[in-house]
């Protein structure tokens, strides 16, 4: 037997769905079933599956204790780098200014420094995040971006702050902005591309299409073109919509693809500037909400850029060409 007191992170979620993430020992049909049969209760009263969990629930699951061992705890995020670039931090969320070259997330070959364990062992270090008085949370991303392109990044600290700001980056009241270094100058200097996306998993790769296909998706993609020096661009960009190397694809499509681009640029360019690595930053980060936040209202209209773009001293220097 197994009993529960749910705590502020973990209420707001359906029951089914919390105990599948603290138990996932336990089978679903037997969980279905100790719910028909009362040997799962909230408030030592019958529950369903879908009832929402509230703080101070008290929850009693009535099955064997083999169902509930644990393997031993092994948290990996002590395992990443102490490194962080914080850039915002309040007792909601943390903004990050990640690096080129770390991944946000553990990805197929199980890296374990990436931001988020970068975030989550800060966090410990603290005494703000600790997985042993948890149940079901630990701080998340609210957004990503490539392993190859450096900027702003949102950890949400706590659930509630991160149910609220994955609606709002739904809803696109969240606004990014980027920068980078294309080949050559646009022209115009603004305007808004449009096109079709379609995606080559096994490529890991995109192509862009002016004619819809039936696996295409909808893009759009504004640009600004800042400044121009030695044939190459300074750009803003304003993702109006956000798919897989939308930025990076997009600006190849029409002739002006990203310096250091190794799968949608110039290798013989990319090697006379000496970039390999995209030349691209999510350098602004922007809370526009146009409806309620509630506990986090007070972040409205709030902006963060990052001090130090990787790219710009080259550029204004005349050091890419």
């Amino acid at each position: 037997m197994k009993q529960i007191i749910i705590n502020k992170n973990d209420a707001g979620q359906r029951l089914n769905k919390f105990i599948e993430k603290t138990f996932p020992t336990i089978p679903s049909s037997l969980m279905y079933k100790s719910i028909r049969t009362k040997n799962i209760k909230i408030n030592r009263k019958r529950c369903t599956p879908d009832q929402k969990l509230c703080e101070g629930d008290l929850l009693d699951i009535w099955l064997k204790d083999e169902f509930f061992v644990q393997p031993p705890h092994r948290y990996e995020f002590t395992k990443a780098s102490d490194h962080l670039d914080v850039v915002f931090e309040d007792e909601n969320i943390l903004i990050a200014n990640k690096p080129q070259g770390l991944i946000v997330h553990p990805d197929e070959n199980y890296e374990l420094d990436t931001l988020i364990y970068r975030i989550q062992k800060y966090l410990h270090q603290k005494g703000e995040y600790d997985p042993e008085k948890e149940n079901s949370f630990t701080p998340a991303l609210v957004n990503r971006i490539d392993r190859n392109t450096s900027g702003l990044v949102i950890a949400a600290k706590n659930s509630v702050s991160l149910r609220i700001l994955n609606a709002k980056m739904k809803s696109r009241e969240i606004h990014k902005k980027y920068l980078c270094v294309v080949s050559g100058k646009p022209v115009p200097a603004e305007a808004t591309l449009e096109g079709y996306l379609e995606k080559n998993e096994q490529q890991n790769r995109v192509y862009i299409e002016k004619k819809r296909s039936e696996s295409g998706k909808t893009i759009r993609t504004h640009y600004r073109v800042i400044d121009t020096i030695n044939n190459f661009s300074l750009v803003e960009i304003d993702l109006l919509t956000g798919r897989t190397h939308q930025i990076r694809a997009h600006m190849a499509s029409i002739g002006h693809p990203l310096l250091g681009d190794g799968k949608y640029g110039t290798n013989r360019v990319n090697r006379a500037a000496g970039y390999y690595k995209q030349a691209l930053c999510s350098y602004k980060l922007t809370f526009e909400f146009t409806s309620d936040a509630e506990e986090l209202n007070y972040l409205n209209g709030m902006s963060f850029e990052v001090e130090n773009v990787p790219f710009l001293n080259d550029f204004y220097s005349g050091k890419i060409k």
